[in-house]
């Protein structure tokens, strides 16, 4: 298991765990980043993520995407 943070651009993932606060976990799960869900890693800038998930291109930034573990 490793952070979002580190996953390369391009490649499919799926979502292991999700850490952090409730508040900031139901955050992410409103945003479609649950448990066996996948993701792509679109592109970083500036440290920020953007991020395909169910369909969806998200925007997320480094702290929250070193909360999501795949």
């Amino acid at each position: 298991m490793m952070p979002l943070t580190f996953a390369e651009a391009g490649t499919q993932y799926v979502v292991k765990k999700i850490g952090g606060k409730p508040e900031v976990r139901q955050h992410l799960e409103n945003l479609g980043f649950v448990v066996g869900s996948g993701v792509c890693v679109i592109s970083t800038l500036a440290g920020n993520v953007i991020v395909k998930v169910k369909e969806s291109r998200v925007a997320i930034s480094r702290e929250m995407a070193q909360k999501i573990m795949i």
